[in-house]
């Protein structure tokens, strides 16, 4: 949880402040930058982490992801230039593709099946606070001290984090020798990945879709990760083996990260701009609407546990789609005169689904894999998420700007806004659809939930 909430705090204490920023280093151009390359970072480096806490351990990956974290944050806090700043951001991104799911790898290790549920919720609080703390710590600290104590202080938080993980978490001894790490197929995945999340996430902003430089991204994307497939499937130990997506279970909740990431990211960048450019709210109501997401995900993700050791996970994690589908539905009810309490009302219901569904198919998916594929799996499913994102952000984005006209601030306006919004919204009901076929995909497993249920009980009449 400390760790998680050095990348949670992160992801929102920096937006408030970004103009700040912007205004003392100069490079309004560069300010998009700031997030782009963090978020590349972490997506490429995410199933890549993943995979090396097989081979290298747990313990040594997460510390690895700290202390990147660290020298990220202290690059960020005394940058003198954008440039610098943008190469800290780097850093951090790369940081928190490692903690990222390695944490989640280390809950799947340390806790049982009906544990790991809550421990699942614990996580997902951490992100639930954040959401709130982080863009309040920012304007603070931008407004009142420096914007540069926004990096800095994540400098104690990175230390009681690493000194915690050293004295606390003792991985167990591996046995046999250690496999040897694919550098090649490693260096395949990575370049074709951030090609392809770079021309999904400036598509259509920096250059046009069907430009020359946005063929050409994604031409060499295409080309990387071809060979990264064929290679892998002649290594004896490729860096992520696609093989594991073949398991009914994992490519199932693999694609069901996908779609979630595309719900998340349409969500989080559409309402706060339906509420400020349609109802007329300011920024912190237009946040506070969107914070009911952030809570209704830990508030059903740490209860799941309770549902699918009755039900089993795949019932729970059609019950989730199905919430998601209901508060997806509620989104086309919005208009010009909608409440912000409506608006918040759906994005709590799609919070709630998308927690009963998240959470329940990466444990499935985990209690899939052994010890030597765990961290595979976990980092597979988060980069999917990731993917899901910057498609969902491409996607979204492609339908408002035909549609809109961007202010001076970047965001979209005009008449159309309302209807362009009206249209994102109908998508995001389309990958709710989805995400109930997807789940209704997954193997049934409720009488193996009672089995589990009833040896917990005799185990506990036992004791």
């Amino acid at each position: 949880m400390l760790a998680t909430a050095l990348v949670a705090l992160d992801a929102t204490i920096i937006a408030t402040a970004s103009a700040t920023i912007a205004r003392e280093l100069g490079g309004f151009d560069q300010l998009p930058w700031l997030f782009s390359t963090y978020l590349l970072a972490q997506a490429v480096s995410t199933p890549l982490f993943g995979r090396l806490a097989d081979v290298l351990g747990r313990k040594r990956l997460m510390l690895a992801g700290v202390g990147l974290f660290f020298l990220g944050s202290v690059l960020c806090g005394v940058a003198p230039t954008m440039e610098l700043l943008i190469a800290g951001r780097v850093l951090q991104g790369l940081g928190a593709g490692a903690v990222m799911p390695v944490s989640m790898t280390i809950a799947a290790d340390i806790y049982t099946i009906e544990e790991r549920a809550k421990t699942q919720g614990y996580l997902a609080s951490v992100w639930a606070i954040s959401a709130v703390v982080g863009p309040t710590l920012g304007g603070v600290f931008s407004e009142f001290t420096s914007w540069r104590w926004i990096f800095l202080v994540n400098v104690p938080l990175c230390a009681l984090a690493a000194w915690m993980l050293a004295r606390r978490y003792h991985e167990p001894s591996r046995e046999g020798a250690r496999e040897p790490i694919d550098y090649l197929g490693a260096a395949l995945l990575a370049g074709g990945s951030t090609l392809l999340l770079l021309g999904l996430l400036e598509g259509g902003t920096r250059w046009a879709w069907g430009s020359p430089p946005s063929i050409a991204i994604f031409a060499v994307a295409a080309l990387l990760l071809a060979t990264f497939v064929l290679y892998g499937r002649r290594s004896r130990h490729p860096i992520v083996d696609l093989a594991i997506l073949r398991r009914r279970v994992v490519g199932v909740s693999t694609a069901v990260s996908l779609l979630v990431g595309v719900v998340v990211l349409g969500l989080s960048t559409y309402v706060p701009i339906y509420a400020q450019g349609v109802l007329g709210t300011g920024p912190l109501v237009a946040g506070f609407a969107l914070a009911a997401m952030t809570v209704g995900w830990p508030l059903s993700s740490s209860n799941a546990g309770h549902l699918y050791l009755r039900v089993g996970f795949r019932l729970t994690s059609v019950v989730g789609a199905g919430l998601a589908l209901v508060g997806t539905a509620l989104t086309l009810l919005l208009d010009a005169q909608s409440s912000v309490v409506a608006v918040a009302g759906a994005c709590f219901v799609i919070g709630a689904g998308m927690g009963l569904t998240s959470v329940p198919t990466l444990i499935a998916a985990q209690s899939q894999a052994s010890f030597t594929e765990r961290g595979a799996v976990t980092g597979t499913n988060m980069f999917a998420r990731s993917l899901g994102s910057a498609v969902g952000v491409a996607v979204c984005g492609a339908i408002v700007n035909a549609r809109t006209t961007l202010g001076p601030d970047g965001t979209p306006v005009g008449p159309g806004l309302m209807a362009a919004v009206h249209l994102v919204f109908v998508l995001l009901v389309g990958v709710a659809v989805a995400l109930v076929v997807l789940t209704s995909l997954m193997p049934r497993d409720r009488r193996d939930a009672q089995r589990r249920r009833a040896e917990q009980t005799a185990a506990r009449a036992a004791a």
